[in-house]
């Protein structure tokens, strides 16, 4: 690869292209799904492959392979040539000169590649396995996923960049079904670290019998005006939809974004501050740089309330006159750089669920939202999602609540925060939320 890759950018520069860059992707994946005790899909990859981009007559092109001979590289060259040539894009697209030394990070878990296929698979089995044995109503268990993977990327830039980093990443997640009489309920709960450990068997599968027995008895409530507590869980979910929108310089500066223009200004209530943390150790989404070779760093995105920045790669940073937050990615190595988030998360608060809800009185929470590709409007920031709760008198929890749609703005949402939990959690990635007292919210249900 290295001698590839030095072959590469002599002949890019022999080509004309002014300046360029490989990005090199490797991954060591495996997968297993279980469904009632039975392995039903079983998977084990290993995969490089090289995206190149260059500066062309003043336009990037970009160019992709997964082979690495003296044919490549031509079929690089030429690809990132003729791409430039037809980029309509006037943007400057810059390198990073790397110039800059790159944290120091620990990614990796050495015990993992000790770990055998058949271990993995026998950990999601006692998973599955201990969720069937909870309880007689549990009727069928479907879905029970485990993957690992080792990942690793390099990039390699003209200006004499070089570097690169290896990440391991583990999930381990459960389905289930439950029956008393003619009801019906699922529910399902995962989790994701970074060592083989982290996947604690006896946490998920607890957590997915508890869920789907909770189901059972739901019923929705009258429809009207609700006093509304989104649980950690279901706020990631509405915060992960409208992050990449809302907080993108990428997006703000094609006119998607309200909060374009809006930078220094109040968006939020007092209480609320959003961070984005790459150096977060044990954080899914922690890296030393991102997919442009710039070194990480931890940024306030809103501070009390406050917008402080948007979210920037070299491109948008340029546009804007501003300095890169160190927020490109890449979606695969063959892709284009745009900005993304990384450890994003809003700030929890100092009392606990139990506590906030004590102080409430009563209302409804939700504890899951679905439909968000449809029912949520990223641009916008409306929302219509069909959700599961329980609703709460004087702190305690009263009854289970399915088949309910819950509506607002995230934009007013924001505004209308009233507290935040101490309960932050990171579900299944990089997005992180407490629980969080929205004030009221409209509720359709019966």
């Amino acid at each position: 690869m290295q001698d590839f890759v030095k072959q590469l950018m002599e002949a890019a520069k022999a080509a004309g292209i002014e300046e360029c860059e490989a990005y090199v992707s490797s991954r060591d994946s495996f997968r297993a799904m279980t469904t009632e005790g039975e392995v039903v899909e079983y998977e084990s990859n290993l995969t490089r492959g090289l995206g190149f981009r260059g500066l062309y007559r003043g336009r990037m092109g970009y160019a992709s392979t997964e082979a690495f001979d003296e044919e490549a590289v031509g079929q690089l060259v030429r690809g990132v040539m003729e791409s430039a040539e037809l980029c309509e894009d006037e943007d400057e697209a810059p390198l990073y000169d790397g110039g800059e030394p790159v944290p120091d990070m620990d990614l990796r878990s050495p015990a993992l590649a000790q770990v055998t296929p058949q271990e993995k698979i026998d950990r999601v089995l006692a998973m599955e396995r201990l969720v069937k044995e909870s309880d007689p109503r549990i009727d069928k268990t479907a879905h029970n996923v485990i993957n690992t993977g080792s990942y690793t990327v390099r990039i390699v830039n003209s200006h004499g960049m070089d570097r690169s980093y290896t990440e391991d990443v583990c999930a381990l997640y459960g389905q289930a079904t439950a029956k008393d009489g003619d009801i019906v309920s699922s529910g399902g709960y995962g989790v994701a670290a970074r060592s083989f450990d982290g996947l604690d068997v006896q946490k998920v599968g607890g957590e997915v019998a508890r869920r789907t027995l909770d189901g059972l008895n739901a019923a929705p409530v009258p429809s009207g005006k609700y006093r509304v507590v989104f649980f950690s869980e279901a706020m990631c979910d509405l915060l992960g939809v409208f992050s990449s929108i809302f907080f993108s310089a990428e997006t703000a500066q094609k006119g998607m974004s309200l909060l374009k223009g809006r930078v220094g200004e109040r968006i939020a209530a007092p209480c609320v501050t959003l961070v984005d943390d790459p150096l977060m150790e044990g954080g899914m989404g922690s890296r030393p740089f991102d997919d442009e070779g710039v070194p990480s760093a931890t940024h306030t995105v809103v501070e009390d309330g406050v917008f402080r920045t948007f979210l920037h790669n070299l491109k948008t940073a340029r546009k804007d006159g501003v300095a890169t937050t160190g927020n490109a990615r890449k979606v695969g190595y063959a892709s284009a750089v745009h900005v993304t988030p990384t450890n994003f998360y809003l700030k929890p608060g100092k009392r606990t669920l139990d506590d906030m809800l004590r102080g409430i009185g009563e209302g409804l929470v939700i504890t899951e939202v679905s439909g968000l590709h449809a029912g949520a409007n990223p641009i916008s920031g409306d929302f219509s999602l069909l959700a599961k709760g329980y609703t709460f008198r004087e702190g305690r929890r009263e009854k289970p609540v399915e088949q309910i749609t819950v509506a607002g703005n995230f934009y007013e949402l924001l505004n209308a925060v009233r507290e935040l939990a101490s309960d932050l959690t990171f579900p299944m990635g990089g997005i992180g939320c407490p629980s969080v007292d929205v004030g009221e919210l409209s509720v359709s249900g019966t």
